[in-house]
C-alpha cells in the first residue's frame, strides 16, 4: 500500500507540473489528464511485471508510470523531443515502451481494446504466463468494438482484464445522455464475463478484486472486467474544470475532491500507522524533485530530426 500511495502522488504530481508547463506556454501538444483517478492504474499496475501487457488511452501518463515507464522520457514525449518514449513523434497521446511492455495509447476511442484482446490471444496460445490489460473510459463503452471484444475474450477464454474507468463523461457529455442503463457491468452480463463494480477512488477496494481478477488471468487464461467508478477534476483536455460550460457543477468537482484516492489511502495508512504526516511530506518532496529533474531533462532535450521522421519507433 505504500508502493501504491507512491505511485499515486508520482502521477498527481506529474499531471499537476504538466499542466503548470501547459500555462506557462512550455508544452504545445494536447494533453489529457488523469488527476483524481490516480487510485485506478496505480493499484492494478502493482499486480503487474515487465511482461505483462498494458494498452491504453488518450489519458495515458497514469497508466505509463504505473506501468513502470520512464519518467524522464515520458516529460521529453509531452514536450515532443526525441529523448521521448515515442521519439517525440506522438506527444501525450501515442505513448509507447516495449521496455515494460506498455503497448501504445491512442487517441481513437476503444481503438485499443481488441489489440489487448489480440495480445492475450497470443499469450494462450504461447503459453507464456503473461495477462493483457486494456484501460479504458466509459466513452469506449459506446463502441461496438468494445462488446465484440468482450465476447472474443469470453469465447475463446482468453487472458485478459478490461478496466473501465468510469468518470461519467465523454468529452462533456454524461453517461445518462448516452446509455439507457449507465452501469457498464450491468451491460455486459449477458456475456458471462466475470465483471465487478468498484469504488474508483478506494485503493483498497480496487487492490482486493483486481487482485483476484489478474491471478484468474493468469493462472486459468479467464477475462474479467472492472469498473471502477470514479471522477476527472478537470477538462477533457487541458488544464481547466469546465465549471463554465454548462455540463457540471462546481458542487460536483469539489464533492469529487473530497474523495480523493491520495487522501484516502494516506488517512488509512496514518490510522493504521504505517505512516506519519513527516514521512508523507518527504515521500511528496522526493517526488516532486524526481518531476522537476524531468522537466529539466525535456526542456535540454533535442528536437527529432525533420529527416528522420518517416523512420519507426
Amino acid at each position: 500500500m505504500i508502493k501504491i500511495l507512491e505511485k499515486m502522488l508520482l502521477i498527481r504530481i506529474f499531471e499537476e507540473m504538466v499542466a503548470e508547463n501547459i500555462k506557462k506556454g512550455e508544452i504545445k501538444c494536447p494533453v489529457h489528464l488523469s488527476i483524481g483517478q490516480e487510485g485506478i492504474s496505480a493499484t492494478i499496475c502493482e499486480f503487474l511485471n515487465d511482461k505483462d501487457y498494458v494498452f491504453s488511452t488518450h489519458r495515458n501518463h497514469g497508466h505509463y508510470l504505473a506501468k513502470g515507464g520512464n519518467l524522464n522520457r515520458l516529460m521529453a514525449e509531452i514536450y515532443c523531443k526525441e529523448t521521448g518514449c515515442s521519439n517525440g513523434k506522438g506527444g501525450s497521446m501515442h505513448v509507447i515502451d516495449r521496455s515494460v511492455n506498455f503497448m501504445g495509447s491512442s487517441a481513437i476511442v476503444s481503438g485499443t481494446i481488441p489489440i489487448a484482446v489480440g495480445a492475450a490471444l497470443t499469450i494462450k496460445r504461447h503459453n507464456t504466463n503473461q495477462v493483457s490489460v486494456a484501460f479504458f473510459g466509459d466513452g469506449a463503452t459506446d463502441e461496438g468494438i468494445f462488446y465484440e471484444s468482450i465476447n472474443l475474450s469470453v469465447l475463446y477464454n482468453l487472458p485478459v482484464i478490461f478496466v473501465c474507468e468510469n468518470n461519467d463523461f465523454a468529452t462533456h457529455l454524461p453517461n445518462r445522455m448516452r446509455q439507457s442503463n449507465i452501469s457498464v457491468t450491468e451491460r455486459i452480463n449477458g456475456f458471462k464475463i466475470n465483471s465487478k463494480n468498484v469504488d474508483g477512488n478506494n485503493p483498497i477496494e480496487i487492490y482486493e478484486v483486481a487482485g483476484e481478477m489478474i491471478e484468474r488471468a493468469r493462472k486459468n487464461c479467464a477475462p474479467s472486467l472492472l469498473e471502477c467508478t470514479t471522477y476527472r477534476w478537470l477538462s477533457h483536455a487541458g488544464y481547466w474544470q469546465d465549471l463554465d460550460v454548462g455540463y457540471r457543477r462546481k458542487e460536483d468537482v469539489e464533492f469529487w475532491m473530497n474523495k480523493c484516492p491520495i487522501k484516502y489511502l494516506y488517512n488509512y495508512l496514518k490510522l493504521d500507522q504505517k505512516i506519519d504526516e513527516n514521512q508523507f511530506e518527504l515521500m511528496k518532496t522526493e517526488i516532486r524533485k524526481k518531476v522537476t529533474d524531468a522537466v529539466l531533462f525535456a526542456r535540454n532535450s533535442r528536437s527529432p530530426n525533420i529527416l528522420n521522421l518517416d523512420k519507426g519507433l
